[in-house]
Parts: C-alpha cells; structure tokens; sequence
C-alpha cells in the first residue's frame, strides 16, 4: 500500500510514518517545514526513517498545487491522510488570512489533485475544535458545530465540509477524525504539557488562564495512532463520508494536569494566573461510542502513563 502523509514531519505525523513504515508500507510525506516552531525539530522527527527506502521525503506546500502533484508524479497514491495544517488556537486569532489559506485553501488543493488520481480513501485530521463551546455532556459527531469560537476552528470545520463535497464527487470512503488534545513524546514546543515541562525544569512560572479549572480530554500519541490505523482498516460498502471522534473520553483539569507533571518530574509549581483568552474554550469530552463501534477504537493508555512516558522522552 502507498499512503500519502501530509505534514509528516510534524509530532502526530513522523508516529504515523513511523508506524506506517514497520507495518511495510510504502510513504510519501509531504511537509513545507514551517518555521511555526523550529524545523530542525520536526527534520529530527523523521531521524528514525528519514533513510528507510520505503520512505519519501518530498519538500512541498499544499498552498502549490504543483507540490501535491509531484507526490503523485511516479506512484499510483492508494492513501491519503492529511495532517498538514496551520495548529494552534491562539496564534489564528492573529493571522486568520493564513490559516484560511492553508487550512482551507490548501486541503481544497489536495482534494483537487485527489480528484484527478485514483486513491482509494481519503482521510482528514479535524480537531475537537469544530465542537465550540459546548454546554454540557460528551461531545457527539452529531452535535451542532456551526458555532467555532476562533479562525482555527472554523477551518477545521470548513475542511470537513470541503471533504463531504468532494466525498460526494469522488464516490470514495472519506473520513474526518477529531483529534482531542495529543500529547506523548515530541509534542509540539508550544502545546502546555511540553512547555510546562520545560518551565518546571527551568523553575520558571507557569501562565494559566483563568482560576485552572478549565478541562480537556488528553489522548495519547499511540491512542491517535491506533484510531487513525483503525481508519484506515474501516470498510464501508456504501463508499461514504465519516466522521469519527478519536479521545479519551475523559477530562482532566489544568490544575490536575499541573499536579501530575509536578508528581512525574519531581518539581513544584509556580502558578502566573491570567484571565481568560480569546478563543479558548472551556473544556472538551469525547463521546467514542460511534468510533467504538463501527472501527473498534478502544484507548488504553491513562493519563498518568502518559504524562511518565512523555516525561521519560523529554528528559532523554
């Protein structure tokens, strides 16, 4: 099988490769190395495969039509799994016009180039972002989510509809999977549980906005994988269009997010509070029963394995 990854060399990506290449498959990773963090880190990402013959590195931007095409230049893709996008909440309240033209211009492209090949299946990382500010309970695949709080979110949301479009054209199996809140070893530098790291070991104050009692559903990096894996192992007669949450179904405060990183490395906390930022929701919960059924997807790491096993990455 020849899968297409875009933003491989980002965190959740190079696993993906990573994985993808020991189970022999043939990789394509397309990634534009972004300076959105440092790019020596993601080329170190891929350090593990980077010469694995069964792995292609091309250097490209979905904004360029021409670079997709050159993904599919000499190879017939069977796969295309799509995580190249701009991340982070805060930063695209700062510069919407990018993220709309990456997020939703560049997966417009994709979808183009994929139009014209004959891969069998489609599938988009979307984020628990689309959901909102949810009032109350576990997020459904079939709750509203016409209510983004940010311009991250609405172009999550506007490459999902963009891949229902599409879906209807193509007549292939198109799935968007709703990642909440990654985490594991290389996460981004930004994200808090890496950063708040860093400043424990550094002994620097820790920012958090409002009084830490804000929530998210952390799932960890091999738990994605697995879903994504699950993803692409998922057979649909009816050649549809999917959309699948991929979390822990449970919640865990800031402030216990805190007290476990403080319990992992052994450093005590000094807490800077803010109030609350634009854009930031207040909590995120995963309802997995549909991705339970119908792919089998069942997480099996806690978030106090988790947290020892990003720590233990972290320190090397």
């Amino acid at each position: 099988m020849k899968v297409l990854v875009t933003g491989g060399a980002g965190f959740i990506g190079s696993h993906l490769c990573e994985r993808l290449i020991s189970m022999g498959q043939q990789v394509f990773c397309l990634d534009n190395f972004y300076p959105f963090y440092a790019p020596e880190i993601k080329r170190n990402n891929l350090s593990a495969i980077i010469s694995h013959p069964a792995f292609n590195l091309i250097e490209g931007d979905i904004r360029n039509p021409e670079d997709i095409e050159r993904c599919f230049a000499e190879d017939n893709i069977d796969i295309v799994i799509h995580l190249a996008a701009m991340a982070g909440v805060r930063p695209s309240l700062e510069n919407p016009e990018l993220y709309w033209d990456v997020n939703h211009q560049g997966t417009l492209n994709l979808l183009n180039t994929c139009k014209k090949s004959k891969i069998k299946k489609f599938i988009l990382a979307s984020s628990s972002s689309v959901y909102g500010n949810h009032t109350g309970g576990k997020f459904k695949e079939t709750d509203d989510v016409d209510n983004p709080i940010s311009p991250y979110a609405a172009t999550k949301r506007s490459g999902e509809m963009s891949c229902f479009l599409f879906q209807q054209i193509m007549q292939i199996p198109v799935i968007c999977l709703r990642f909440f809140t990654v985490y594991g070893p290389r996460q981004r530098p930004d994200l808090a549980i890496h950063k708040f790291t860093k400043l424990l070991y550094e002994g620097k104050p820790i920012t958090i906005y409002g009084d830490g009692t804000t929530s998210r559903d952390y799932t960890y990096i091999d738990d994605t994988i697995d879903g994504i894996f699950k993803a692409i192992d998922y057979k649909d007669d009816s050649l549809g269009y999917e959309i699948f949450n991929l979390g822990e179904s449970k919640t865990i405060k800031l402030i216990e997010m805190i007290s476990e990183l403080e319990k992992a490395t052994d450093k005590k906390a000094i807490i800077s509070r803010q109030p609350m930022q634009e854009g930031d929701v207040i909590y995120t919960c995963a309802d997995i029963s549909k991705s339970q059924r119908l792919l089998g997807f069942n997480p099996t790491h806690s978030f106090e394995q988790g947290i020892r096993k990003f720590i233990d990455w972290y320190k090397g």
